[in-house]
């Protein structure tokens, strides 16, 4: 589906772009270049085609999921302004 020119020119007052009639016929002759190669790539049947998460056949290399950090809870508490029950303390900010 081509665009005409006037609807070129709305899209560009719905951009606020101020564009000149040279730069409205380019653009409309661009865009509707892009339609064309858009009808092009829907017109491909792909019913048959099994979808994929990406282009390459990649595995991404995993870890050990192991700790690796002591626990340093009771330090982090030591120095924290208010705590109670082992969580932080505070201010309400929201009434």
């Amino acid at each position: 589906m081509p665009l005409s020119l006037p609807e070129v020119k709305r899209v560009a007052w719905l951009a606020r772009l101020e564009i000149t009639e040279a730069e409205a016929a380019a653009a409309q002759g661009h865009l509707n270049e892009i339609f064309k190669l858009i009808e092009q790539m829907q017109s491909v049947d792909t019913e048959r085609v099994t979808p994929m998460a990406h282009g390459q056949d990649v595995a991404q290399r995993l870890r050990e999921d192991r700790v690796t950090e002591t626990d340093q809870h009771a330090l982090y508490q030591g120095i924290a302004p208010q705590v109670e029950d082992g969580l932080y303390l505070v201010p309400k900010v929201i009434e």
